[in-house]
């Protein structure tokens, strides 16, 4: 009966878990589909994410907590009008401020969840943006101080950006890309994350041309 009784409730356990996976996929669909260009953007990030966990030394469990909450890392993009997120062209100073303001927005939706995945997507959202050498938003922060599960998804973040067109720009050249990455190493990246990067870069691409977007 004890044994029947623990099994039960690690179903639920699970069945928690795999509902909190649904919403926020569910959510992050709603909100990406606000670009009309983001297509399988969240996709991917989830895969990228998951697989550079994994080769960083996470525990399944850590691993999949980053790949179910990595959907939300724009989560407070929400709150930013279509016509400065949509814009067909660059953004002014204030349209930058506005964009910018996205990531503390992101944080103050979740910062309060109790399960554990939500309260990583409230951290990934509000820290994909800093820096390893402190030069990011919102709050310049460098080095451990930034959670290594945002220091994985800033990585995938920039590098699905780059490789994919949107509204005001043409996707860059795979090798421009990559090029990008390498200069990032120490400034804009943590050293171990974009070594990582590089030794299952044919796995990456591999997610890349599995979600690769319609023609």
């Amino acid at each position: 009966r004890n044994v029947a009784i623990a099994y039960e409730n690690l179903m639920l356990s699970h069945e928690i878990e795999d509902t909190q996976r649904d919403i926020i996929y569910t959510l992050a669909e709603v909100i990406e589909h606000r670009t009309p260009d983001t297509g399988n953007h969240i996709h991917r990030m989830a895969e990228y994410s998951w697989l550079l966990a994994k080769e960083m030394g996470l525990s399944d469990e850590e691993s999949e907590i980053i790949r179910a909450a990595s959907p939300m890392h724009d989560a407070g993009k929400v709150a930013i009008p279509d016509s400065i997120l949509n814009k067909n062209g660059p953004h002014d100073a204030e349209e930058r401020r506005i964009i910018n303001s996205h990531a503390q927005t992101g944080y103050e939706m979740f910062k309060n969840a109790r399960p554990r995945i939500l309260k990583t997507a409230a951290t990934i959202a509000y820290e994909h943006h800093e820096h390893w050498d402190g030069n990011g938003y919102p709050r310049g922060l460098s080095g451990d101080a930034v959670s290594l599960a945002s220091r994985i998804v800033a990585l995938a973040d920039v590098y699905d950006a780059l490789s994919q067109a949107r509204c005001y720009k043409q996707a860059r050249p795979p090798e421009k890309v990559l090029e990008t990455i390498r200069q990032g190493r120490g400034s804009q990246f943590d050293p171990d994350v974009v070594d990582a990067f590089f030794r299952i870069l044919p796995q990456i691409e591999e997610v890349r041309r599995r979600f690769a977007e319609p023609a």
